[in-house]
């Protein structure tokens, strides 16, 4: 089994401050932008919501947005249609159950529609400074080559790393995974030999050096 703590450490130094790069400014602009943010770049959702938040200040203003506007001021993140009805849907919720407010928990974050797990770690552990992990492609494609788990399904892999992940570290290891993932750790052709975890890594198709 791969040393987690070692993996984390050297993870760490590399990105010493890992965080999203989704910008925000509150919990209620996070959890928007984060459900913007499947199969878009976060480059994308940034551009979008400068001008979205400046319009839409309260779980309210979402709640009462129209449909056919909303769609259109956040076309260009893809699959717009299920994702405004997803943001318009969540709010409604907050204001229904939570007073307008996006709650602190895994198991109330989960009860928004459009939210799963992965959104509901990532407004967690940055919003509100919880100790979480999302687990998104990146993730799931690193810790496996790593050799931190052998899964596929997201929910066990988030499990697994809770166990072996120092718990002060969870939410910045996951962040500086993502980077790891989109720099070094790539898909197709991983750049192994300039990979800060190359001797801690178990890959077995690693590029040679």
């Amino acid at each position: 089994m791969a040393d987690a703590k070692k993996i984390a450490a050297a993870l760490l130094k590399r990105y010493p401050d890992a965080r999203t790069a989704l910008e925000f400014s509150n919990p209620l602009e996070l959890l928007v932008a984060v459900i913007l943010s499947a199969q878009c770049t976060d480059v994308r959702v940034n551009m979008v919501t400068k001008s979205l938040f400046a319009k839409y200040k309260r779980a309210a203003d979402y709640a009462d947005a129209d449909l056919a506007t909303f769609e259109q001021e956040i076309k260009s993140t893809g699959f717009y249609r299920n994702k405004a009805k997803a943001v318009i849907a969540a709010a409604r919720k907050l204001v229904q159950d939570f007073g307008g407010n996006v709650p602190a928990t895994l198991d109330e974050l989960t009860t928004l529609p459009g939210v799963g797990r992965k959104t509901a770690n990532v407004v967690l552990g940055n919003a509100f400074g919880r100790h979480a992990i999302a687990v998104d492609t990146h993730v799931l494609r690193v810790s496996n080559r790593l050799g931190l788990v052998h899964e596929d399904d997201p929910d066990k892999v988030e499990v697994a790393l809770v166990a072996q992940v120092p718990k002060d570290k969870l939410t910045t290891f996951g962040s500086a995974m993502i980077l790891h993932g989109r720099e070094t750790c790539i898909a197709r052709k991983p750049r192994c030999p300039e990979c800060v975890l190359l001797k801690l890594c178990e890959y077995p198709d690693k590029t040679p050096v």
